[in-house]
């Protein structure tokens, strides 16, 4: 895929939003529009989910989950990124469900019609998911509120990429591949030094990682 003046939405959270980073330019969506000469439309909102939450959140605008800012987004791009999952683990109350649901108030379900509303909305474009990173604590099994959580985040990691599979949607899966993992004090320093949030160097490396797997579509 030849990357200039490509059209790229960006669909997120914090992460897209730029926390953890110095300047938003430093965000990895941005570094794609000043090295490539790729037109990138940020779409992340901090703290939101792919699942509808079930029980309000302290921060309302936690709950414009996924699916509900699609409407939102530039309607004529080439190709829509789509990046979450971690919220969903850290502090979401919807339940994993199973892979035959299709509703927005379970994780496999909300990911189905996420996917299906963006196949619609864009016939045309493609589409790549990535996977939520490593983040600190991920084994422990209390969220972020201090509750259990639903199941580790390697689990959603895998829902995210069967779903995915079921549509043929490409997957760029970093938790398993950007090289960086928080519970390695030397790696956390460097690259996410609030143990979740990369900084400038983990952006760089997820821009790395990205324009790699946007090179191999074809």
């Amino acid at each position: 895929m030849n990357l200039q003046n490509l059209k790229i939405n960006f669909l997120g959270d914090s992460i897209t939003e730029g926390c953890g980073t110095s300047d938003l330019k430093n965000v990895y969506w941005n570094l794609l529009a000043r090295r490539d000469g790729v037109a990138a439309r940020g779409y992340g909102i901090g703290g939101t989910r792919i699942a509808r939450q079930q029980i309000p959140s302290p921060d309302p605008k936690w709950d414009q989950y996924f699916r509900s800012r699609v409407k939102d987004m530039n309607p004529d791009a080439d190709v829509v990124v789509i990046f979450g999952g971690t919220n969903d683990y850290g502090h979401g109350d919807a339940p994993l469900g199973c892979m035959d649901d299709r509703t927005d108030d379970t994780f496999y379900g909300a990911l189905h019609l996420l996917y299906l509303d963006l196949l619609e909305r864009y016939p045309n474009a493609q589409l790549l998911v990535m996977t939520p990173l490593h983040r600190i604590g991920e084994k422990a099994h209390i969220n972020e509120m201090g509750k259990p959580t639903q199941a580790d985040l390697e689990t959603y990691v895998n829902i995210i990429q069967e779903v995915a599979a079921y549509y043929a949607i490409p997957v760029l899966d970093l938790y398993r591949t950007s090289g960086m993992q928080p519970e390695v004090p030397m790696l956390r320093e460097r690259y996410n030094p609030d143990g979740l949030h990369p900084n400038d160097a983990g952006n760089e490396r997820i821009y790395r990682r990205l324009k790699e797997k946007l090179l191999t579509i074809q």
